[in-house]
């Protein structure tokens, strides 16, 4: 029985299709689950996650610290309004 989509090029393979219609597979040359497996690039049973990001991002975990507004844009932020204030009262 082939597969829903072809391992090689990903086409839809009809139910009762003998090959792809795009590509001519057929089971010979790769419908076997070791080529579907192998072409998705899935991991298997055995993957272990906490290991996957030890070895893409090390050991080294990165703390989030929120930071607050600084003091630079507190003065920017007032002396807006400040201007504004002004503006409004000048109309």
């Amino acid at each position: 029985m082939p597969p829903e989509t072809c391992p090689n090029c990903g086409s839809e393979v009809p139910r009762r299709a003998k090959a792809c219609p795009e590509c001519g597979a057929d089971e010979e040359t790769g419908w076997k689950d070791e080529a579907v497996v192998q072409r998705l690039g899935l991991p298997d049973d055995s993957f272990d996650y906490d290991e996957f990001v030890r070895e893409e991002f090390g050991e080294k975990k990165a703390s989030v610290k929120p930071r607050g507004i600084g003091w630079l844009w507190w003065i920017v932020g007032v002396l807006v309004l400040v201007a504004f204030a002004l503006l409004l009262l000048r109309l």
